[in-house]
């Protein structure tokens, strides 16, 4: 049989390509997967803050990776089988915001691709479609101008190329010409990127996997093609507003609409995680008031496990028409445990002396996957587990590993080490699950935390010019202050965070760090805050000088 999809030794046009059938679709992937290779490190430079957590190329890169293994092995001439597979493997092996947001886009794909022996051009289309709809679906509240953005318009594209054309090769280069045009116009959409000068990170590494598919088709080879102007941006995640209250409730009932609940919660406040069955919703959001609703949740079904946290002042727990705990047995003592991420050994050792049950290996520009955190739930005796990820960009693969696990489990969204930390102080044995995941968020909430690192290229954001190459501060995640003197910079950022107001600082040195050094800054911290007590711990942590927390 000919391979329609090698290049002619003529300059003759190809013929047109009908149809993609398993094996072909399992090679497409494989090329896919090596120009992101190709291109990995590229899209890792595309960072919006100068820091070494641009990974979202290797994030991509490894969850194709894991979505390839998948099907490497597969002798199935099945659309349906291959696609099925790559998103089993996608689910498992997604790491950080990028790789779970590619996941469900692979998810969305393979279910309309369920059931085909080969795909058209009209099938591409439609999926394409489908996996732009079922990303958006994963983000509670979607960001345009990010790789969600890049899907979608390429995505539309797709189906206007499909309508005029059943070469599934020129309506594959029709929605990575739209692909292109969609990065180019996410600093239009995303002030952060145009302040940086950069495009989305995320987004640019879904166009190079679509580039790399249809160099695939065209016979073209493989080779790295000089890089395109402008850096590009991790994900934008937008911080928190002020919200009053943090509302959790289950809405239990018959043939719930999870979709239409999750949308209308959503729209009534802000940070919402609505997920669940026909039978039982759990729902988290923050809003000004919890009237609404606690009222609407009351009009779709019976609502129970309320918990209404006043952020600025202290948790209250709305208990209404719901009777009391039953006391908490020794079985259910016995079955609950806690998972951390931690990024250092040093870290590590902490989170095993506060009795964590198991520690992932993890955090800046090196991601666990959701099966990485998957079979740490698994590897616990106990059944009911709480996750501790410590870093926002490592979040998603928690929450994706959740509705996985053979568990109970539940997320606290810590996104950093030191959050994960007054966590863990915070859990008791002696509580139910609910209980320990309200008192681990609220005492997580309770904790700031300054970061420095080496900038790891010269930028101008939020007021702060950076050169390549000096230390820079940040506090919770925000770019704060820049210099050459890493000791002065961690002083500047404690004057920001108002430490004076603060009870006990306490410094996490990294492996770029010596004891002498940390003691060395820990005196002067001592002479700029006599007030406050300052302890400093072998953190080991690579990248990052100094984790320092105030609380």
């Amino acid at each position: 049989m000919a391979d329609d999809h090698a290049q002619p030794q003529s300059n003759e046009p190809l013929p047109p390509l009908k149809s993609l059938g398993g094996q072909e679709l399992k090679q497409l992937f494989a090329a896919s997967t090596s120009w992101l290779e190709t291109h990995a490190g590229y899209v890792n430079s595309l960072n919006v803050f100068p820091v070494p957590d641009g990974d979202s190329g290797t994030n991509m890169l490894l969850t194709m990776q894991a979505a390839l293994k998948e099907i490497n092995a597969s002798p199935s001439h099945s659309a349906s089988a291959i696609f099925n597979a790559l998103s089993h493997g996608a689910l498992l092996g997604a790491r950080g915001n990028s790789g779970v947001i590619l996941s469900q886009i692979i998810r969305g794909m393979s279910r309309v691709i369920d059931k085909k022996d080969s795909i058209n051009a009209h099938d591409f289309a439609v999926a394409m479609v489908e996996g732009s709809r079922t990303a958006y679906k994963g983000v509670v509240k979607p960001v345009e101008g990010t790789i969600l953005t890049v899907c979608r318009e390429a995505a539309d594209a797709a189906m206007v190329a499909a309508a005029q054309s059943d070469d599934v090769r020129q309506v594959w280069a029709k929605t990575v010409e739209a692909a292109r045009g969609s990065l180019l116009r996410t600093p239009m959409l995303l002030p952060v990127l145009r302040e940086a000068g950069v495009v989305d990170a995320g987004g640019q590494g879904l166009l190079v996997i679509l580039e790399g598919a249809l160099k695939y088709l065209r016979g073209e080879p493989m080779e790295l093609a000089a890089a395109s102007g402008g850096a590009q941006a991790l994900e934008h995640i937008s911080r928190e507003e002020g919200w009053g209250f943090d509302i959790q409730f289950h809405i239990r009932g018959t043939n719930l609409d999870v979709d239409a609940i999750r949308d209308r919660i959503a729209s009534m406040g802000e940070s919402a995680l609505i997920v669940g069955d026909p039978s039982l919703i759990k729902v988290h959001v923050h809003a000004p008031t919890p009237g609404a609703i606690l009222d609407y949740g009351c009009s779709v079904g019976t609502i129970t496990n309320v918990v209404v946290e006043n952020m600025q002042e202290q948790y209250i727990d709305f208990m209404a028409g719901q009777t009391a705990r039953p006391p908490v047995s020794a079985a259910d003592i016995a079955g609950m445990t806690t998972v951390a991420v931690a990024p250092g050994v040093g870290l590590a050792r902490v989170f095993e002396s506060l009795g964590v049950g198991a520690i992932v290996a993890g955090g800046q520009t090196m991601n666990p996957s959701t099966q990485d955190i998957l079979k740490a739930i698994e590897s616990v005796k106990s059944d009911q587990v709480i996750v501790l990820p410590n870093n926002k960009n490592i979040i998603p693969a928690a929450e994706q590993a959740k509705p996985l696990a053979k568990k109970r489990v539940a997320i606290i969204p810590t996104r950093t080490v030191p959050q994960g930390i007054a966590a863990l102080l915070a859990f008791n044995f002696q509580n139910d699950l609910d209980a320990n995941v309200k008192q681990m968020t609220r005492a997580a909430t309770h904790i700031q935390t300054a970061e420095l690192t080496t900038a790891t290229r010269s930028v101008n954001l939020d007021g702060v010019e950076v050169k390549e190459g000096q230390v820079i501060g940040l506090v919770d995640g925000t770019l704060k202050a820049a210099g050459e003197d890493r000791n002065a910079l961690a002083l500047d950022l404690l004057r920001q965070m108002r430490t004076e107001e603060r009870e006990i600082v306490t410094m996490y040195y990294g492996d770029s760090v010596s004891g002498d050094e940390a003691n060395t800054l820990a005196d002067r911290i001592r002479a700029a805050f006599p007030a406050q007590a300052i302890e400093v711990v072998n953190g080991g942590q690579p990248h990052y000088h100094y984790i320092i927390s105030v609380e």
